[in-house]
């Protein structure tokens, strides 16, 4: 038979069927070992990438004192990766990577050798408590530093700019003591160009108006803590006589008889709304805050401030007067181990690093209800041409508890006592100080449109 003639054709073919098998076993190994390796090649080539993005480097590295460091041995250049981030911006750092775009409300405190435009010989407009260098403050690093935005530079304030384009304009401080402080910072820094005169002053000083002739340039401070309606009785030293009464539904007209006057202003408000206040609406008691003993309804401050913002923003809206309007948020105070009335102090050096500190309930709170309300009169500006920007100094201001007179609001403290008794004062700023980098915002807002979110 044929088969018996080839005795090995049916062990071939079955071989040659074995080997085919094999094969295509092994190309078939072999293709998912190559498809393996490139995923996993590919996964941790993009791992470092991954990192880059999330990693941050610590504001620590630059965060020192200039005083612990020989001159000139500090290098304050930051390249891209070392841009430093706050903790709670990781959504923002790929939104800002990905459209260049900068938060200027957002960063940390750098290191600035450069130090501040003036100093207490070089402005005579400092007021007495926030002029902490002639009232012998010992130490002078909290000089050094300056904001540094999450994404961006913030170029240092320019007077002679600043003044060019106030040219025959008109702006207003609106607010509190905070409010004064300000204006005194920028007065400070213009001086550096042209000194203003001041042409008027009210009985208590609290508000002021200044020119500066060769541009024609008038700047005011207008007092008003509360932005409404309010019966106040305190004297000048905060000592109060009787409950404050808060209209909510009615605004000082301090402010409101001259705004269509102001070409720009700065409306902020926000700490003397959490005083012992009785509320009006609509010519009754309608509530209050902190008023033990009343038998009145406890409101709340939240209450209060939230209307009290939303009758402003809606004055501004229905205004046919069209200012560039700035409004600031809140300013958080850095009192340690008590209060302004109960021996609190603030004698830190140095700035804090992003998550060294946290905001106090009562500052979180007011600055969510002014950025809610913020947002919703922000459509305004689309719908009724309304020029209306956030200046949001709350969080940049938090981390600065070295910035504030402390002691020092008072000259030469100790200079007859050494162990006398003196308030501290931790709410207000040091001029020269943190509060100087307000105005480099408010100077990048005015010239290059740049803002929060």
């Amino acid at each position: 038979m044929r088969s018996d003639s080839n005795p090995f054709s049916f062990t071939k073919h079955n071989h040659v069927l074995v080997k085919f098998a094999v094969s295509l076993l092994l190309i078939g190994l072999a293709f998912r070992l190559l498809v393996s390796d490139s995923i996993r090649f590919s996964s941790v080539g993009e791992t470092p990438a991954i990192e880059q993005t999330t990693k941050t480097e610590s504001p620590e590295a630059n965060a020192v004192p200039l005083e612990d460091e020989e001159p000139g041995s500090l290098d304050f250049a930051l390249n891209d990766s070392q841009t430093p981030f706050s903790n709670d911006s990781t959504a923002n750092r790929t939104q800002i990577s990905e459209t260049g775009e900068c938060d200027l409300f957002t960063g940390d405190w750098i290191p600035d050798p450069s130090g501040p435009f003036y100093t207490d010989r070089s402005c005579l407009a400092i007021e007495g408590h926030q002029n902490c260098m002639k009232n012998g403050r010992p130490d002078s690093g909290y000089l050094y530093w300056r904001w540094n935005p999450l994404g961006c530079d913030l170029p240092r304030f320019n007077p002679k700019k600043f003044l060019d384009l106030m040219r025959n304009k008109s702006w207003a401080f609106i607010g509190d003591s905070i409010s004064r402080n300000h204006v005194q910072s920028l007065l400070c820094i213009l001086s550096q160009v042209e000194h203003a005169d001041e042409v008027y002053h009210d009985e208590e000083y609290r508000s002021k108006i200044w020119h500066f002739p060769a541009h024609n340039f008038t700047l005011s401070v207008i007092w008003t803590p509360f932005l409404i309606k309010a019966n106040i009785f305190e004297d000048i030293n905060g000592v109060s006589s009787s409950e404050i009464q808060l209209y909510l539904d009615v605004l000082d007209n301090k402010w409101t008889d001259q705004y269509r006057n102001f070409d720009y202003a700065v409306i902020a408000g926000g700490k003397w709304f959490l005083k012992t206040a009785i509320y009006h609406e609509n010519d009754t008691v309608k509530g209050c805050h902190h008023c033990t003993g009343k038998n009145l309804t406890e409101l709340g401050f939240d209450y209060a401030y939230r209307k009290a913002l939303r009758l402003i923003f809606d004055f501004i809206a229905r205004s046919d007067h069209r200012a560039f309007i700035f409004f600031r948020t809140t300013t958080p105070d850095h009192f340690e181990n008590g209060e302004w009335s109960s021996g609190g102090t603030c004698n830190r050096t140095v700035p804090f690093k992003e998550g060294e500190i946290d905001m106090r309930d009562v500052d979180t709170t007011m600055r969510n209800i002014e950025l809610e309300e913020f947002e919703k009169a922000a459509g305004l500006e689309s719908e009724k041409g309304v020029i209306l920007k956030l200046l949001d100094t709350t969080q940049l201001s938090l981390l600065r508890p070295d910035g504030h007179p402390g002691l020092y609001r008072q000259f030469q403290p100790f200079a007859k006592d050494k162990t006398a008794q003196v308030q501290n004062d931790c709410l207000h700023w040091c001029l020269p100080g943190p509060i100087d980098s307000w105005n480099d915002l408010v100077m990048e807002i005015l010239v290059n449109n740049r803002q929060h979110r």
